[in-house]
């Protein structure tokens, strides 16, 4: 668990299928990250599991620390197909202009580099995704290269891992 002034961020288990669902069912929100069916967040759920089994990372339900409220997601995936590790932040709507993906991000970020052995971490954002480019922006990541994402154009955003 990591906890910042305003957040708690746990990793998100198959317990968290309605909420992600719900998350993901505002158009606002999956405009850029796509939705999900019950089944497919399930599937998708079971893989964030297994790869806190196997790397000890993945992706983090966010909650609101006074109340306990789900707001949101972020955290370090593992991406194969890329051999590089990313960082991600979905957030809902009405929790949007609040500081608090840049606040979660910046806690995965300081967590992930005490805890990885990455040269780099990634943040891939979709074409036209403004409020994540600023972000990402806000936390020093800079474009590296155009790719593509599930059949989506994306930016891959890059940050080197400080030097100490």
């Amino acid at each position: 668990m990591i906890e910042t002034e305003r957040l708690v961020l746990r990793p998100l288990t198959r317990a968290d299928t309605d909420l992600l669902v719900a998350l993901h069912a505002d158009e606002r929100v999956s405009r850029f990250v796509g939705s999900y069916t019950r089944e497919r967040a399930e599937e998708r759920l079971a893989g964030i599991e297994r790869q806190w089994t196997e790397r000890g990372h993945g992706l983090c339900a966010v909650e609101l620390k006074e109340t306990g409220a789900f707001i949101g997601r972020t955290g370090l995936q593992y991406w194969e197909c890329y051999d590089e590790t990313e960082l991600g932040w979905t957030f809902a709507a009405q929790s949007w202009g609040n500081g608090y993906a840049t606040e979660a991000a910046r806690a995965c970020l300081v967590w992930g580099w005490r805890t990885l052995d990455v040269p780099y971490v990634t943040a891939m954002i979709r074409h036209g995704n403004t409020p994540s480019t600023r972000v990402a922006r806000r936390l020093g990541f800079a474009p590296l290269r155009e790719d593509e994402l599930h059949g989506n154009p994306v930016t891959v955003h890059c940050l080197d891992r400080p030097v100490v």
